[in-house]
């Protein structure tokens, strides 16, 4: 028996276009230039504030910036999203299996259990840990309080599509799969050690 941690955004469900529309209309309160999409698929995966500073917005009105895109985000962007093709049923097969599952994500907890809710995916997972405000927003810090919700600290892996995600579970020694169909680039991931995986069933052979 195995505990996997998924990551949500760009693993689990592609969210791609809501967090791109709603960073797009932040920018634009800001009348700052809005990036190619290309460029903004950098948006999925990292914490908001990161983002936000890379693409101009100043130090000191981050938390204004993240309060304004979370306006929109909540009242429409979380459901511009899908699941990806077969990620439910391999939810079922590794709870089948045996295995634990627990969410992992960068996104805020509250959030990330109502977009589990909205695709019927919340009944696959075990603990759901996201960010907290002034508590916890890296990869790193969530995994750290999952960590202590845990049974036992062996057999687990992390499933992502990032790099945040694959250098957020080796700083807890923690193996990562890294899945190609999300946001992240699969040679920076396979560099930092990660395995790249191309589809749910592949998904599923490498974490049997």
């Amino acid at each position: 028996m195995k505990h996997i941690l998924f990551d949500l955004d760009g693993t689990l469900t592609d969210s791609g276009e809501g967090i791109m529309h709603c960073a797009e209309l932040t920018l634009d309160y800001y009348r700052l230039p809005i990036p190619s999409r290309s460029d903004m698929r950098s948006m999925v995966g990292p914490p908001l504030r990161d983002s936000f500073l890379r693409f101009g917005i100043p130090t000191e009105e981050l938390d204004n910036a993240v309060a304004y895109y979370r306006k929109h985000y909540l009242a429409v962007g979380q459901y511009e999203n899908a699941p990806y093709p077969g990620i439910p049923e391999l939810l079922q097969k590794l709870l089948n299996d045996g295995h634990k599952l627990h969410l992992a994500t960068s996104k805020p907890e509250t959030m990330a259990r109502d977009i589990l809710k909205h695709f019927d995916l919340l009944q696959y997972f075990s603990i759901v840990c996201g960010a907290v405000a002034g508590e916890r927003s890296t990869k790193e810090e969530v995994i750290a309080h999952l960590l202590t919700q845990l049974d036992f600290k062996d057999n687990l892996v992390m499933v992502g599509d990032t790099i945040y995600d694959v250098r957020g579970a080796a700083h807890h020694g923690i193996p990562c799969i890294a899945v190609s169909w999300g946001y992240g680039i699969a040679n920076d991931m396979a560099a930092a050690g990660a395995a790249v995986v191309n589809s749910a069933q592949e998904l599923y052979d490498t974490l049997q």
